[in-house]
């Protein structure tokens, strides 16, 4: 299947990038609408898998990016000689959904809603690049927020968070309840700190 000029030069700037390129920056580079890129794109992936070739461009968060297929991933962790490393255990996967569905939210919050401390678990999640610092909060003290990253939406395969696997409603909603109840503690917290003192002259 031969390629054209575009889709050439669609495959070189993704090779050369090795990260995620957003699809309007591929259009003012190549001179291409957006639904060239996009076809552009879908030609190459077909030419990869008739070819069984070992690496194929995804689509994450309105870009893309060139990637090794994912049918490869126990070759190329034998050229690494280690172990993968993203294990997630249940108390990972709990915190991170509470990330992914509750964003942006600080660790006080994700620890009230889990009941337990969770700095092993944050840290965990920001070594493997899953989780990442979006902000922090505005109230005494700038606790961090968290929110998930773009290897995250790689990992699970998800092009951006509208594709995360809908919860029940009312979990959903006891969520946001209780960051809610944590984002009007520290604002509370913030008015009585803030309020002016009486200094009593002896």
């Amino acid at each position: 299947m031969e390629k054209t000029e575009l889709q050439s030069s669609l495959e070189a700037l993704l090779f050369y990038a090795g990260d995620i390129i957003p699809l309007r920056r591929l259009s003012e580079i190549c001179d291409a609408d957006e639904l060239s890129i996009r076809m552009g794109i879908n030609h190459l992936n077909e030419v990869y898998k008739s070819t069984n070739s070992g690496i194929e461009i995804i689509e994450v968060d309105d870009g893309y990016q060139m990637c090794t297929a994912a049918k490869h991933l126990q070759v190329i962790q034998l050229y690494r000689q280690k172990p993968v490393k993203n294990i997630l255990t249940q108390a990972l996967i709990e915190t991170l959904a509470i990330v992914a569905y509750s964003q942006p939210i600080t660790r006080t919050q994700i620890e009230d809603i889990r009941g337990v401390r969770c700095e092993h678990a944050i840290g965990r999640l920001l070594e493997y690049g899953l989780i990442e610092e979006v902000g922090r909060l505005n109230v005494i003290g700038r606790p961090i927020l968290f929110g998930t990253t773009n290897e995250f939406l790689r990992h699970f395969g998800f092009r951006n968070l509208d594709e995360m696997p809908k919860i029940k409603e009312e979990l959903l909603e006891k969520f946001r309840a209780e960051v809610q109840e944590e984002m009007s503690y520290f604002e509370e917290d913030e008015r009585v700190t803030s309020r002016p003192t009486l200094e009593i002259e002896n």
